[in-house]
């Protein structure tokens, strides 16, 4: 749902199996976002630099999962800060969002890439060898290799950065999720989070301590101009931004913080989807399915590792939007901005946490 520039490149598929050929031991992932995102340490220097204080507050949480935006760092910058604050994990499974699963017919399973590697402005980051141990362990209708959608989406790239200059040993598992159906993520989720559950007590690995999930996701895509569609239900005043604003708001304190339980994300879902079509956008957030599906398998995670019998809980680290908050300064360290933010056109966004 935002602005890029057109790149092309070539990219390798693979469909069964993320086993490495020789030539591709060291194969890294590139980034595809260089106006939204910093490319250069320097940039996310100046970035993490002008964020407010207030934003890098340390805190002594320790999250299992977070919900983080993905959209540009002029818009969104200390939020990201803010909400991947209490995640101090070194192993990291992203829940990403499939912007471009339509250009490759790509629905119904989660995505996976078979990089060894991932760019970043901070270096680059290792993927886990947990992820070649679970897709072994999966079963074949619930996943597929494709290198290509891995390297195309940014929504993921966005999150790394501040990751690796929180821990500069970050190790993450990438995935990504398409146009998919509820009855599926129910399914995949049970496959993803019991056999992650296997390989963390193999490997005496605590969850939240060692491995977190953070799911990618934009709230509200709202506005008239530049959406190929009319996304202003309430219209472009500013008692329509309001209205769209403060629906959001009304979602995420009715499904997304307090306790985590399949029927909260599934009545979730059902805001976010059309009943008699999937694909279909009922309310414009992109994370329409990844982020149920990854509260799922981040809920499911905490259930199968049998530490608490007690649900996840969600708590709002903050809601903001690139319209009604105040932005970044970034021209002048070489960035941009991938989209506009007026009335006409605005992202909203929040940081969940979950203990």
């Amino acid at each position: 749902m935002r602005y890029l520039l057109l790149i092309t490149f070539t990219a390798t598929l693979s469909f069964s199996s993320c086993k490495q050929n020789s030539n591709k031991d060291h194969w890294v992932r590139k980034q595809i976002d260089t106006t939204g995102f910093a490319q250069y340490d320097w940039q996310l220097d100046s970035i993490i630099d002008r964020i407010s204080s207030v934003d890098k507050t340390p805190t002594t949480s320790l999250l299992k999962a977070a919900i983080c935006p993905h959209d540009d760092y002029a818009y969104a910058g200390g939020l990201y800060y803010k909400t991947l604050l209490g995640i101090k994990a070194k192993t990291i499974v992203l829940v990403g969002v499939a912007h471009s699963a339509r250009n490759y017919e790509l629905k119904d399973k989660v995505i996976f890439g078979s990089y060894t590697h991932w760019n970043s402005a901070d270096g680059k980051i290792t993927i886990s060898p947990l992820r070649n141990d679970l897709i072994k362990r999966l079963k074949s209708d619930t996943y597929i290799v494709h290198d290509s959608m891995m390297q195309l989406e940014h929504s993921l790239e966005a999150i790394t950065p501040f990751l690796k200059r929180m821990n500069p040993n970050l190790e993450i598992i990438p995935l990504l999720v398409p146009y998919m159906r509820y009855t599926d993520m129910e399914v995949f989720s049970d496959d993803l989070s019991q056999n992650l559950a296997v390989l963390l007590r193999e490997r005496k690995l605590s969850y939240g301590k060692d491995v977190a999930i953070v799911i990618s996701n934009d709230a509200i895509h709202y506005g008239n101009t530049g959406w190929g569609g009319d996304f202003a239900r309430f219209g472009v005043d500013s008692i329509g931004t309001e209205k769209a604003r403060q629906k959001d708001l009304n979602l995420i304190a009715a499904y997304l913080t307090g306790p985590v339980t399949s029927s909260r994300v599934k009545q979730f879902t059902e805001q976010l989807v059309e009943p008699n079509d999937y694909k279909a956008y009922r309310w414009t957030w992109c994370g329409r399915y990844s982020t149920p599906f990854g509260l799922l398998l981040a809920d499911k995670l905490h259930y199968f590792m049998r530490e608490n019998k007690e649900p996840l809980i969600g708590t709002m680290i903050d809601y903001r939007s690139s319209f009604h908050n105040p932005h970044i300064e970034v021209v002048d360290i070489g960035m941009g901005h991938t989209a506009p933010a007026n009335q006409t056109h605005w992202v909203g966004f929040t940081g969940i946490g979950y203990q």
